[in-house]
């Protein structure tokens, strides 16, 4: 299954989470300096959040990040 982070591709299995997809990405440490992560319409998702097929999730500010955001 793929989704992606920061628009960088990431596969992970079913059943893995947010936090896994981030550890894949190199991206945790960046989710640890109090910044949050947020899904493609800027909803705020916690690191055991479960992935669907093509979820894109953005760490840090997310109307910097999701191209839907206003």
């Amino acid at each position: 299954m793929k989704v992606y982070v920061n628009h960088i591709p990431v596969d992970v299995l079913p059943g893995m989470t947010v936090k896994h997809a981030l550890i894949h990405a190199g991206l945790l440490k960046e989710r640890e300096v109090s910044k949050k992560v947020y899904d493609e319409w800027g909803n705020e998702v916690g690191l055991d959040g479960a992935l669907l097929e093509g979820m894109k999730i953005y760490v840090g500010n997310a109307k910097s990040q999701a191209p839907n955001s206003k």
